[in-house]
């Protein structure tokens, strides 16, 4: 898991001849997220003072850490599914959770003209490995495994799959040339309206179910008022178009 820290430019704000002071977030991100994370955390502090303090890896193992008290006060899992179960539990500020982001999954290659734009390579079956993020505990690899039962290829690719603990890992599977191709998320090869380097397949909606990113306030995040105004951040106008910039939908 990494642990990225990103310090404000102002330490206290002066409104009225009073101090506001700074406060610190720790926050459980899904791996998925982490290009625009670092971009929304960057205005976030700028804007606000706080300081944001982000971990990422996959949303399952995120669910077993926070039920063995890890000091997260914000989680933005790469599912609806996981923070739901969090709030049923009684782990989450009543009222905090929304959809922050709907994902979109990618067929990615690092070699120019490599993935067609149909996704007919999968079918052709000339590659020897095929990566994917663990379907257990990755919300992206489920849908990956979904698509390849939607379109009859799960039997055909068993042998060929690598996985990754998480997204980020499936992705460096195919950027390290580990494998010739893999599932990842959109926003990990995509910036701006176009994709990086590479190619890739965007695969359609309606192979997989849809990818719903839920954020939602812990309970050791209640009295923290950075946490409020990161959630309150990431709900506006600057977060959004990060988010979009990033191939997601809102």
């Amino acid at each position: 898991m990494h642990l990225t820290r990103f310090a404000p430019l102002l330490l206290t704000t002066l409104f009225c001849g009073g101090v506001v002071q700074a406060d610190e977030v720790q926050v459980a991100v899904a791996s998925n997220f982490t290009a625009p994370l670092q971009a929304i955390a960057a205005g976030f502090a700028k804007d606000t003072g706080h300081t944001l303090v982000a971990a990422y890896g996959a949303t399952g193992q995120f669910y077993t850490q926070i039920k063995n008290g890890a000091p997260f006060e914000v989680f933005l899992a790469a599912d609806d599914t996981t923070p739901a179960r969090l709030e049923s539990e009684g782990d989450t500020v009543k009222g905090s959770r929304f959809t922050y982001a709907i994902g979109t999954l990618a067929l990615w290659s690092a070699k120019d003209g490599y993935v067609d734009s149909q996704g007919q390579v999968l079918k052709g079956n000339g590659f020897q490995h095929l990566s994917i993020a663990n379907p257990k505990t990755a919300p992206y690899g489920l849908a990956a495994t979904q698509v390849l039962d939607k379109l009859g290829l799960t039997g055909q690719v068993k042998g060929k799959l690598v996985e990754g603990q998480n997204i980020t890992q499936a992705y460096q599977f195919v950027s390290t040339g580990n494998a010739e191709l893999g599932f990842v998320a959109l926003s990990q090869v995509y910036k701006d309206g176009k994709l990086a380097s590479g190619s890739a397949w965007i695969v359609p909606a309606q192979l997989h179910a849809p990818i719903k990113q839920d954020a939602v306030i812990l309970n050791k995040g209640r009295n923290n008022a950075a946490a409020s105004a990161f959630m309150d951040y990431l709900k506006g106008p600057k977060a959004t178009a990060i988010i979009q910039a990033y191939g997601y939908q809102r």
